[in-house]
């Protein structure tokens, strides 16, 4: 999979910029609050729909414009494909795929396969289930599409259902409950198949990342269990739903945790211990992309130099061959130290918006 072309019109701070990607390895380089990170941000956006750093598509559209445009053009499956996607303040965005209309997320998902390596993967593993959630949530979406939809049915449910519990009105809750166990059952099948897939690939990642010292493995935390369990733990709770005005229990409350030589990393694992299973997790998902779609998918590595250290970005750079990667950092020396790399590597000087090859 490689992307032979990103056009920006009205993007974030590009006015209209062309950008001509080399198969290889593609650096963007320069001082802070260039516009090297909306570059990636424009591609995750064609593969997913979304943005990575905000949830209003209204804040991508350059400063005093009405309208902004994406478009990709790249090469899947030795056929030529192109994601066009323009963004209006007014009106809702419009995306098109191979100059076909499509009316919903879902439909977008799978086109374009990608894997980020963001500073803020960190969180990951820190902060709340929530995220670790979404990052189970988009690498099962772009391999399955169908996920997104179930997740999509089950959080409408669980709406309704909420909506009903702080109204103190249980008329009809039963039908609700059918619906969320319904939708749980099929989320709980995906993330159980992608746990373990995880799984498998982090334990033979894991020893060499760490000179066969640590062993690195992952447990699955789930309330759902078969579906008139599930049930039936709905209507214990209810309640305490009650008195919250929200369901308790559910799908929307999944984890996972991560075990260092079988001791719990939040727990007792250290900032190195972190990083390096934040970049296992994420070549785990390479690998587990690469195996089901029959190629690599495009590596985005945001500011990679601002977390890691020197010895773990040559991680990811022994990794990364025959992966078409893309870059940002404010050194382009520590690229251009890396050995192997200088006769693959094409750089791009960012300078507020503007690009120089």
């Amino acid at each position: 999979m490689i992307v032979k072309s990103i056009y920006l019109e009205n993007f974030r701070n590009y006015k209209a910029q062309e950008i001509k990607l080399e198969d290889n390895i593609n650096v963007f380089y320069g001082n802070n609050a260039q516009g090297k990170t909306n570059i990636l941000e424009a591609l995750y956006f064609c593969a997913f729909g979304r943005s990575f750093r905000t949830h209003k598509d209204a804040e991508l559209i350059c400063f005093n414009n009405e309208n902004a445009k994406i478009v990709v053009e790249f090469n899947k499956a030795d056929r030529d494909k192109k994601i066009e996607i323009a963004l209006s303040k007014r009106v809702k965005k419009q995306i098109k795929v191979n100059g076909i209309k499509i009316n919903k997320n879902s439909e977008l998902l799978g086109n374009m396969n990608l894997v980020i390596f963001s500073p803020d993967d960190i969180i990951i593993l820190k902060e709340s289930p929530a995220s670790r959630r979404k990052f189970l949530d988009i690498l099962i979406s772009q391999l399955r599409p169908n996920y997104a939809h179930i997740l999509s049915e089950y959080n409408k449910v669980l709406d309704n259902r909420n909506a009903m519990l702080k109204s103190q009105r249980l008329d009809g809750i039963e039908i609700w409950n059918e619906q969320l166990a319904n939708f749980a059952e099929k989320i709980y099948e995906y993330r159980k198949e992608y746990i373990d897939k995880i799984s498998q690939n982090i334990k033979k990642i894991s020893p060499n990342l760490t000179n066969d010292k640590e062993m690195l493995t992952i447990q699955y935390k789930t309330q759902f269990n078969v579906k008139s369990e599930f049930i039936e733990h709905l209507n214990r709770n209810l309640r305490i739903d009650l008195m919250r005005g929200f369901t308790s229990v559910g799908i929307h409350r999944d984890d996972f945790e991560l075990f260092v030589n079988e001791r719990e990393l939040n727990l007792y694992g250290s900032q190195g211990q972190h990083r390096t299973a934040i970049l296992a997790l994420k070549f785990a998902e390479m690998e587990i992309i690469k195996e089901e779609v029959g190629e690599k998918p495009i590596l985005l590595l945001d500011d990679i130099t601002s977390e890691l250290d020197l010895e773990r970005i040559g991680l990811i750079f022994d990794k990364i061959s025959g992966y078409q990667v893309l870059i940002t950092c404010t050194d382009a020396n520590i690229v251009r130290n890396l050995e192997g790399l200088t006769k693959n590597t094409k750089l791009y000087k960012i300078v507020d918006g503007n690009l120089e090859a």
